[in-house]
């Protein structure tokens, strides 16, 4: 009866490659600083205008 276990050296290594992959597509699909702060000019301007529809409608 053979044995097919390869030990653990050969887990870590798995392991090991499977974090480098995942930090590597990681860092190519993250957005671009501009990006951020586009996205991040947006959500501000939407704030304001929510606060500006609340304050109109409390007003009446």
């Amino acid at each position: 009866m053979q044995s097919n276990s390869h030990g653990p050296g050969t887990f870590l290594v798995g392991v090991t490659a499977g974090m480098v992959a995942g930090a590597a597509l990681g860092a190519a699909m993250a957005p671009s600083s501009r990006q951020i702060k586009r996205a991040a000019h947006r959500a501000a301007k939407k704030v304001n205008q929510a606060v500006d529809h609340l304050a109109d409608s409390l007003e009446m």
